[in-house]
């Protein structure tokens, strides 16, 4: 019976769990890698090394947020969470994924900052309260504002995933009762990566955690520490509706006619034009359309500060940066009409020069002495006198 049941078990982990060989291991890495736009050269070496056992230590912090972040990371197919936290990173201290908890917990996390001293990633979810001196959230006895300031003193690089811990997020919209900042508000002077999102995609952070791990060097960010690869260009750019919004056919209200034909989005508040991300070519979940756009609703710009939580969601927003529709000439272009505006102007201006020159004429006739110049009757007055006589 016993033996049964073991067979069982191990069968049903062996499903769960399939071994990775070394192929699909350097697929996943490939995958990761080119996300932030490094060679397949650079690649393999990343996953050469993580192959002899270069594992980042990563420590993940949370305080004011859903634990949206986390959720989506857990539903990575490229690497599963399994292999990303026992084959590619030593996640070391992970309120939500570990079995640890309070004593055992702070001690796991004790462990992980003298070990790896200098060496660490830290990641942090949510927002931090400022106001009341971070009376707020304490952890362990101690406020986050404490606890994020002492965990990243020996960190070799912070990264902000999610828009709760990049500038505050949905905490700090007004009246923002508890004074909810992101963490480079907190961690003035040092280097922060911040990958907002609500939640962020998870292989923006994998990617720019593996660069960093194992080549020392950050993906290129933007003024507000954002990675390039994933925020440089806004949503409108490169939405799959954009060619509607070009050709003037919008979706007026949810369920039109519109709606149902995929029309662009933009007069039910989408906020693409404002917003710089990535999710309309990098899905979440590796589902097709899985995200707010592909399944039919307005984006509502969770990755800008001055826009998401701010903005009422069906109010429109001013297009940043925008860039002509893509017209080209016809093939064989056809000869235009001349219209008769055209055909009267240039009646009035012949009429104009003829009238001149007439005036030009008799002046001339007059300057150079011309017998009777200028008062040469016309013939019709010639054919009148001749009748009289």
């Amino acid at each position: 019976m016993n033996r049964t049941m073991q067979h069982d078990v191990s069968s049903t982990q062996e499903l769960l769990l399939p071994p990775v060989g070394r192929r699909s291991f350097l697929k996943v890495v490939l995958q990761a890698t080119a996300a932030i736009g490094l060679s397949a050269t650079a690649g393999r070496q990343i996953a050469e090394a993580v192959e002899r056992g270069v594992r980042p230590s990563v420590i993940w912090l949370h305080f004011q947020e859903c634990t949206g972040c986390s959720e989506s990371l857990l539903r990575t197919s490229h690497p599963d969470i399994a292999e990303l936290i026992l084959e590619n990173i030593s996640l070391d201290y992970h309120e939500t994924l570990m079995a640890a908890a309070g004593v055992q917990a702070e001690e796991v996390l004790k462990q992980a900052m003298k070990a790896n001293a200098g060496r660490y990633i830290l990641v942090v979810e949510g927002s931090i309260p400022t106001k009341i001196d971070g009376q707020y959230m304490k952890i362990a006895g101690k406020t986050g504002i404490a606890m994020l300031k002492e965990v990243a003193e020996s960190a070799a690089l912070v990264v902000a995933i999610g828009s709760c811990a990049s500038w505050g997020g949905i905490p700090s919209a007004d009246p923002n009762p508890t004074g909810a900042v992101g963490v480079p508000e907190i961690l003035k002077g040092k280097k922060v990566a911040t990958l907002p999102g609500c939640p962020a995609n998870p292989y923006i952070l994998l990617g720019t955690v593996f660069q960093f791990a194992v080549m020392g060097t950050l993906p290129e960010l933007d003024e507000k520490g954002r990675p390039k690869f994933a925020y440089g260009r806004t949503i409108h750019e490169h939405c799959p509706r954009r060619a509607h919004f070009d050709a003037g056919r919008f979706a007026s209200k949810f369920g039109d006619q519109g709606h149902r034909l995929g029309y662009c989005l933009y007069k039910l508040g989408c906020k693409g034009p404002s917003t710089h991300a990535n999710c309309s070519v990098s899905h979440f979940c590796e589902v097709v359309d899985a995200w707010p756009i592909g399944l039919g609703h307005p984006c509502f710009g969770c990755t800008e500060k001055d826009i998401a939580f701010r903005i009422p969601l069906f109010n429109t927003t001013n297009i940043d940066r925008p860039t002509p529709p893509d017209t080209y000439p016809e093939v064989n272009p056809v000869q235009g009409d001349i219209s008769a505006w055209a055909t009267g102007a240039a009646g009035l201006v012949a009429g104009a020069l003829l009238g001149g020159s007439y005036m030009t004429a008799k002046y001339l006739n007059k300057q150079e002495g011309t017998p009777d110049a200028g008062n040469t009757p016309p013939p019709d007055a010639e054919r009148k006198q001749e009748k009289k006589s």
